[in-house]
This record gives C-alpha cells, structure tokens and sequence, in this order.
C-alpha cells in the first residue's frame, strides 16, 4: 500500500552491480536467444527492466518481510504468554 502523496525512490544501483547484471543479461539473452545485446544496449534494457519490473519485485519483497515480521511479532505475543502464572483469588 502506498501512502497519498508518495512516490517510490527511483531504485538505483551501483555501477559495479549494474555493470554485472548488464553483463548477465547479455550472456542470457546471447546463450538463451542468440540475441547479440552488449554495452549501453544491455545497459538500457537493465535500465528498462529495473524501472518497469523492479518496483513489482521490490513490492513482493515488502509483502515478504512484512509477512515475516508479522510472524515474529506473533511469535513473541505467544513466548510472552507463555510466561503469565496463574493467578488465584
């Protein structure tokens, strides 16, 4: 859920990362598609992908770590039950 009013950071990443999975998606799609696609062509098609899919997988991560979280809180809720003593009157 986004709040009214915001707007997702642009996700960025560091060269050397950015340069690797470049370097990644040319292998892919040379090995897989027999499609040549290096340097700034690769670089644009990252950049492309990042900006149309990356924030989808940014969003599941949320909804990952959410649920993660949720859990553990539950978890705790449970563990601090746990030690309640019976009271007698």
């Amino acid at each position: 859920m986004r709040l009214p009013g915001c707007r997702m950071a642009k996700i960025e990443l560091p060269k050397p990362v950015r340069d690797t999975l470049a370097d990644a998606l040319s292998g892919y799609l040379k090995d897989e598609l027999e499609l040549e696609v290096k340097g700034f062509d690769a670089v644009f098609l990252l950049d492309w992908i990042i900006e149309t899919m990356g924030p989808h997988l940014y969003n599941q991560g949320l909804t990952d770590a959410q649920a993660l979280v949720r859990k553990k809180a539950d978890d705790f809720v449970e563990a601090i039950a746990q030690l309640e003593k019976p009271v007698r009157f």
